[in-house]
């Protein structure tokens, strides 16, 4: 430990001031920044298992993603078997009407979002969303996946 030693100047007495202890005014951000990159950890391993677990191959666009609502989207799923799931749960095609007038009236939004299987026939794509627009839910998005022909002629 560091002592502090007083002088005298010659016959006089002047003592030096001795300043009391401030206050520390700098944050120490050292724990702030490990928690949020714990957070981040967490959410960049959660994020991809909050998706609909139904394995579907789909078709590949050029188009842009929607842009996301508050609420969690209901989603619609046609396996290549052609099998109709709501979030995961399965459903007769004759009970889809029904359900989903059921669903419509509980949701504040009228967004639905349909994966189809690439290998289902667009009949019954075609089929389940008039059953959609039946059920209450005029805004329909379709899920595909990027990369796909740009149809322009241009990155084929």
């Amino acid at each position: 430990m560091g002592a502090g030693v007083i002088q005298k100047d010659g016959g006089g007495s002047r003592r030096r001031k001795h300043s009391r202890a401030r206050p520390m005014s700098e944050i120490n951000v050292t724990p702030f920044v490990d928690v949020m990159l714990v957070l981040l950890i967490i959410f960049m391993v959660a994020a991809p298992l909050l998706t609909v677990g139904v394995p579907v191959n789909l078709p590949e666009t050029a188009a842009n993603a929607l842009p996301s609502d508050q609420e969690e989207p209901l989603t619609i799923t046609v396996t290549s078997t052609g099998e109709v799931q709501i979030q995961t749960t399965a459903v007769e095609r004759a009970d889809l009407v029904g359900r989903l007038r059921a669903i419509a009236a509980e949701r504040d939004s009228d967004r639905v979002f349909l994966r189809a299987d690439g290998a289902v026939p667009y009949e019954q794509v075609m089929q389940v969303m008039g059953a959609l627009n039946a059920g209450g839910f005029s805004n329909i998005g379709l899920v595909t996946d990027i990369g796909g022909p740009t149809l322009d002629g241009e990155g084929e």
